[in-house]
């Protein structure tokens, strides 16, 4: 039976695809349950929507009284620029990329699955703050199950293998088929067109994610010529993604992880100053290329998206102290005056 969706329903589900914070998706969520059709072609996916308006309300409950008994939280609040989740099978050196790129305390032992639960860092790039979140590892035979929860939040995902490990190609696959278990698909697409041009039948499921992905070979210290295996991989095995060869051991290669993520995720910085006062240039709000000083203004309050009436830019976008509008699009480093 078709589902004839409403309008109403429509502009729930797509605003709940764009949150990222788990009280906007629970609220989106109930806006998607309150405006669906009830009959019986819908049946299915209302069920679906109580399933996870229950899941999501439990884990904010238990991180709302601070873990029951105890227990850590596995829904991760994000923070920066961008959060990105930490993928890959057992003993890929994910634990010791994530210390090594966030100073965290992530344990790495060389026996598998010692990541238990998801461990946040950040990932400084000049300026500009990437939240890594180091999770468990991923295979068919040893999946958690809050894992699909916890990579809702999630805007890119970096795929960790060893280079060195003949059965890497194995272990894609599987950490592949053990997400899209959970209905989570890392995909090689960052450009959000080149994102809609992939989009397949699939993406009919309101609750389907597809993470752009960059692959991190690790363990490239132990190839002879770690960029021409990589190469060699990339080609017999036919695979999309991005990639880069790196070694958590070294050093070797982190230091492009921060500059990859900033330029394909297409950051835009931008600093805000009150009148009369210099800019602040320590802490700038990132945006997206093509984001607004609306967008802007709802970062620094939300109720002055609202009161906003207008702005001064200087920077890339208009000419020192330009009067602009709210839809006005912004460029990297434009500094930012608002007026309510």
């Amino acid at each position: 039976m078709p589902a004839n969706l409403s309008p109403e329903y429509k502009a729930a589900e797509a605003a709940y695809r764009k949150a990222r914070e788990p009280r906007d998706r629970l609220e989106c969520l109930r806006e998607m349950l309150r405006t669906i059709p009830k009959h019986k072609g819908t049946e299915r996916l209302q069920a679906d929507i109580k399933a996870r308006i229950k899941d999501l309300s439990d884990e904010l409950d238990t991180a709302r009284r601070g873990g029951a008994r105890g227990a850590p939280a596995l829904v991760v609040h994000g923070e920066g620029a961008a959060q990105i989740a930490l993928i890959g099978p057992a003993n890929a050196g994910k634990s010791l990329l994530h210390a090594r790129l966030t100073g965290s305390d992530a344990r790495d032992a060389s026996y598998p699955f010692t990541t238990q639960v998801p461990l946040p860092g950040m990932l400084s790039f000049e300026d500009v703050h990437f939240q890594l979140v180091d999770l468990p590892a991923v295979s068919t035979e040893h999946l958690v199950p809050w894992i699909a929860s916890t990579l809702q939040s999630a805007d890119a995902a970096l795929l960790v293998i060893d280079l060195s490990d003949p059965a890497c190609l194995e272990q894609i696959d599987d950490v592949c088929a053990a997400l899209r278990a959970r209905r989570a698909t890392l995909i090689a697409q960052w450009d959000a067109q080149a994102q809609n041009a992939a989009r397949d039948d699939t993406d009919d499921d309101p609750f389907a994610l597809r993470l752009p992905t960059l692959l991190l070979a690790n363990h490239a210290d132990r190839a002879h010529d770690p960029r021409s295996e990589l190469a060699t991989l990339i080609e017999l095995s036919g695979l999309r993604y991005p990639a880069l060869a790196v070694s958590a051991a070294t050093g070797m290669g982190l230091g492009d992880i921060g500059k990859w993520l900033f330029e394909h995720l297409c950051i835009v910085r931008v600093y805000t100053k009150l009148p009369g006062h210099a800019a602040d240039l320590k802490r700038p709000f990132t945006i997206r290329t093509g984001q607004t000083v609306r967008d802007v203004a709802r970062l620094v309050h939300k109720d002055l998206e609202h009161s906003l009436r207008y702005a001064r830019v200087w920077g890339q976008s208009g000419f020192d102290g330009q009067q602009v509008g709210p839809e006005h699009t912004l460029a990297d480093r434009d500094v930012v005056e608002l007026h309510a």
